[in-house]
């Protein structure tokens, strides 16, 4: 056998060899994040892991009809007072009648639609979150299977509210929902009175759409550490 093929050889089994171990040694033990990680995140790759998190899971909610299909995830109509909440029921039935009911439905699946397009423009706000993290809890991070997505909350859930909050007001004025809601409330006053405006939609929206966001990223976190090949076959 030639020199080359020895070389050609040997460097297949040392290729093979460490593929295996990559996939033999757990995350927490090994530090997986270490060999995957490109930039921050305090040399562990946290930062690479939960970049690649967020993107899948806003990807997925980003598709039309995402949010409204996940009964785990699906935006409620704002709660006003005592009314309202994620079913609507008490709502529906003071405003009364078939067609009201219908209007309701309509408004929560375009509420629905307007927090899925608020997260297909939001990788940038969560990468610059990510990208200043600190990870000083790494060990704590790394022993949990979604502890990335756990400290990005942690840490950084006021500023991405507070940053996604004018994207969400975006998309639901784009999709009418604040037409529609301010038609009601022409019709019923009792809307107003309790403080079922603007503001608080576009706050109880981005609070629930945040919900299901971070639900989805800890599942994409979950899903990476189980097979981290995915990931890195991926990139």
């Amino acid at each position: 056998m030639s020199v080359s093929a020895n070389r050609r050889g040997f460097i297949t089994g040392a290729g093979a060899f460490g593929l295996a171990s990559l996939v033999s040694f757990p995350l927490q033990a090994q530090g997986l994040g270490d060999l995957l990680g490109r930039g921050g995140g305090g040399g562990l790759g946290l930062s690479s892991i939960l970049g690649k998190a967020t993107d899948s899971a806003l990807d997925k909610l980003a598709v039309p009809g995402a949010f409204y299909g996940d009964e785990n995830v699906r935006i409620g109509l704002p709660i006003i007072g005592n009314l309202g909440g994620r079913s609507g029921g008490l709502l529906g039935s003071i405003l009364g009648g078939a067609s009201r009911l219908g209007i309701l439905d309509g408004i929560t699946r375009n509420i629905n639609d307007a927090a899925g397009v608020a997260a297909g423009e939001a990788k940038p706000i969560f990468r610059d979150a990510i990208d200043d993290l600190s990870f000083s809890d790494a060990p704590g991070i790394i022993r949990e299977d979604d502890g990335g997505t756990q400290y990005l909350r942690r840490s950084a859930n006021d500023r991405l509210h507070s940053r996604l909050e004018p994207l969400v007001d975006s998309a639901l004025e784009s999709a009418g929902v604040y037409k529609t809601f301010d038609g009601l409330a022409d019709e019923h006053s009792f809307i107003r009175d309790a403080g079922l405006n603007r503001e608080s939609i576009n706050r109880s929206v981005t609070d629930q759409g945040l919900d299901g966001i971070f639900s989805y990223i800890g599942s994409e976190e979950r899903e990476f550490r189980k097979n981290p090949l995915s990931g890195l076959l991926g990139s």
